[in-house]
């Protein structure tokens, strides 16, 4: 059973950055197309990105555009999520899930993907 494991959560003022990764020990995540979601409390699990294993191939939801990237590398076996200018409304719990390559239709849709980590918290506050 492929099992995610994601890392690099904390607290972080406004304005600051952080690098979340997903590693999926004993299996090859580039095998797999991998997105982030987050869970804040009281409120829906939304997507923030996705990258696929054709061509790097990356969607965001357009609350994150311009500030967090996504990124894998297929040495180390591992993807990135790099955020910057985080503001307070980006904590939450931080999931990656892993899956087929999705359309763009498909990215933002959990019930796409079929493995799951336990998730690592982010909180954005001064």
């Amino acid at each position: 059973q492929l099992e995610l494991v994601e890392s690099g959560g904390g607290l972080v003022q406004p304005g600051g950055s952080l690098t979340l990764s997903c590693k999926a020990p004993g299996f090859t995540l580039a095998y797999y197309a991998v997105a982030w979601f987050r869970q804040a409390p009281g409120k829906d699990q939304e997507v923030v990105s996705c990258i696929t294993t054709k061509d790097g191939t990356t969607y965001y939801t357009d609350a994150v555009k311009g500030r967090f990237t996504v990124s894998r590398n297929n040495a180390e076996d591992t993807v990135f999520l790099q955020m910057n200018s985080l503001k307070p409304e980006d904590t939450g719990i931080y999931y990656c899930a892993a899956g087929p390559n999705p359309h763009d239709t498909e990215f933002s849709d959990p019930l796409y993907y079929d493995h799951w980590g336990q998730g690592t918290q982010v909180t954005v506050s001064s």
